[in-house]
């Protein structure tokens, strides 16, 4: 099975996640530098001449042993998913990752122009469905991923794909270190898939706050909430967010079991959810929803991302 340095033409099997609101050139450029791979979600960019014009920046920045790709959300609360597909397509990258929701018309058109999909799952039952429908690799979210995290230990899911599944694994969660990427691949894996650690670098653009409280929390003050986009999300446990607790209100539970209604409650709790992370990334503000996963347990200073690839490689 192809490793993940011969699928995507890298020095070393990392991909840098792509990450709501963090993710942006630069980080992508410098860790392409490295000889790794850096992805960043397309929903980062407001525009579809925003995007363009990233896709176009990262071409022509980028190095042999390096590849980029961006993430889609390919469901339909993402209403501008059409417009960023064609995009991506025109313009090119080396890969795409999908979220959310099915990947076929992704993976059709991408296949087209010669792009890579690698799409999200978290159980085998998802792996073989986007096996059959042409992925190239799929990414193995576990328990220990930041953002919308899967059920499973990073072993128990990658040994279950592979046990059904013959596309290569990329395993996403708990990676901080050398020790990590090692275990992941001594697991059955590929490759990984690494955000949380590089959300503390030089060249993220998010708030001098944000970055510190990846230094100064660890493992033990990630916890999941329903407040951001309806779906249990990884954040930091600040005392914002003990004050404002980690369930779902009353009325959005009871919406939430009605069928007709159900998507456009997850489609308004999204957008509100995705607003107030913007405002915690962006701007000093005490209301402080910052996402997280554990792996910030390994984060002691922010660094340039070549000095966190370092630390990986």
């Amino acid at each position: 099975m192809d490793s993940l340095n011969t699928l995507l033409k890298i020095d070393h099997p990392i991909i840098q996640a792509p990450m709501f609101l963090v993710s942006n050139t630069a980080m992508v450029i410098e860790a392409m530098n490295c000889g790794i791979a850096g992805c960043i979600p397309a929903l980062n960019y407001r525009t579809l001449d925003e995007l363009r014009a990233a896709l176009k920046e990262l071409k022509a920045a980028k190095p042999q042993g390096g590849a980029f790709g961006f993430n889609l959300i390919v469901n339909k609360s993402n209403v501008k998913y059409i417009g960023q597909l064609k995009v991506i397509c025109e313009e090119g990258c080396d890969f795409i990752i999908t979220s959310l929701g099915s990947p076929e018309e992704t993976i059709r058109e991408a296949h087209k122009v010669g792009i890579k999909v690698f799409c999200d799952v978290v159980d085998l039952k998802f792996a073989k469905k986007v096996e059959g429908l042409g992925a190239d690799a799929v990414i193995a979210v576990n328990n220990q991923a930041g953002g919308h995290r899967g059920p499973m230990s990073p072993e128990q899911l990658i040994q279950e794909i592979k046990s059904g599944c013959d596309l290569p694994v990329i395993s996403a969660g708990g990676v901080g270190r050398k020790e990590d990427v090692e275990k992941m691949l001594s697991y059955g894996a590929v490759g990984v898939s690494v955000g949380s650690p590089f959300i503390a670098s030089v060249e993220a653009n998010v708030t001098d706050d944000y970055k510190q409280a990846c230094v100064e929390y660890g493992a033990d003050d990630i916890v999941m909430t329903e407040r951001i986009s309806g779906t249990p999300c990884t954040v930091i446990n600040t005392p914002y967010v003990q004050k404002i607790g980690t369930k779902a209100t009353w009325i959005e539970r009871v919406l939430n079991k009605n069928k007709k209604l159900k998507k456009w409650v997850k489609m308004i709790r999204f957008s509100i959810g995705m607003k107030a992370t913007e405002k915690a990334a962006l701007k000093a503000t005490y209301k402080t929803v910052w996402v997280a996963g554990p792996s910030i347990e390994h984060t002691h200073a922010v660094l340039p991302v070549k000095d966190i690839v370092a630390k990986l490689i």
